[in-house]
């Protein structure tokens, strides 16, 4: 399985991230816009926690509350989040995905965050380093 580290090399690094004093509505409207299903939030350069379509669901919706008027901080997952680094493996990534029910996963080093990986990027990983095992062993039994 391959580090965390090749897999945003070929993703990208792009972080789309809001203040927890935001709206959520802004934060829809980035995840929309992106296509993405969560966004880090962040204050003064620190990540503060994250905010998915789940947690817009359970902590909006179904409490009745208003996207205009609920600040990010009120819904998010504050830190200490499930994070990995840019060292991680795949394998690691899809084992604390499953393990937490998680889809995404920031990429942090030391203080810094680099990257977010969500299930998609790690299955897409996981698919491609199966489909060139497979043809590596199409091609040694060929001879």
């Amino acid at each position: 399985m391959v580090p965390v580290s090749q897999l945003l090399s070929h993703k990208g690094s792009d972080l789309h991230t809001l203040r927890p004093e935001d709206p959520v509505i802004d934060a829809i409207r980035l995840m929309a816009d992106k296509g993405i299903g969560a966004v880090l939030v962040m204050q003064d350069g620190k990540l503060a926690g994250i905010l998915s379509e789940r947690d817009y669901a359970r902590k909006v919706i179904l409490m009745g509350r208003s996207s205009k008027d609920t600040a990010i901080a009120t819904i998010m997952t504050p830190v200490p989040l499930v994070t990995v680094s840019s060292s991680s493996r795949t394998k690691h990534c899809m084992r604390l995905m499953t393990d937490r029910r998680i889809r995404h996963l920031p990429v942090v080093d030391g203080d810094t965050v680099v990257g977010m990986l969500s299930i998609g990027d790690i299955v897409r990983s996981m698919i491609e380093t199966l489909e060139a095992e497979n043809a590596q062993m199409k091609q040694y039994i060929a001879g």
